[in-house]
């Protein structure tokens, strides 16, 4: 059973969402006790390729009340862990096909460590926007009508 911490549901309305991955945290102690209080904002945050590895920008955790001078910087760029084959394949579809690496949920595993889900994305332009949009809310009414009628 995992424990859901925070989700980016706008990830899905921006863009469309392909491979998920799971990758864990490289985080500090008060980052993490600071999670523990179910406090975190992944919505603004991407994961870009630096030096070969990947790092999670603009994630925001915000400091911890009980951390005082050992507190952290709420929007640090984080490492992501992932195993060397998985960084390559996302390196690559980063820069070949100009896709995107987007966080999707952060959450407790069922041993309690804090991961993470990205997801290699592309862009959705405000027409493919609003066909989203229709479509939902077509389902939406759809979904009325057949309880009012049945």
């Amino acid at each position: 059973m995992t424990k859901l911490i925070a989700e980016n549901r706008r990830a899905r309305y921006d863009y469309f969402l392909e491979d998920a991955i799971e990758a864990g945290l490289m985080l500090t102690g008060t980052e993490v006790k600071s999670l523990r209080n179910g406090r975190a904002n992944i919505a603004e945050s991407y994961a870009a390729v630096e030096n070969g590895m990947i790092m999670l920008i603009n994630a925001d955790i915000p400091p911890y009340a009980g951390g005082n001078r050992f507190n952290h910087e709420p929007r640090r760029p984080r490492k992501l862990l992932l195993h060397a084959k998985q960084i390559q394949k996302l390196i690559g579809r980063v820069q070949r096909d100009g896709l995107t690496i987007i966080p999707t949920k952060l959450y407790w595993n069922e041993k309690g460590i804090a991961k993470l889900e990205i997801a290699v994305a592309k862009g959705k332009k405000a027409h493919d926007k609003r066909e989203t949009e229709a479509a939902r809310d077509w389902q939406r009414d759809k979904a009325r009508l057949m309880r009012n009628l049945g």
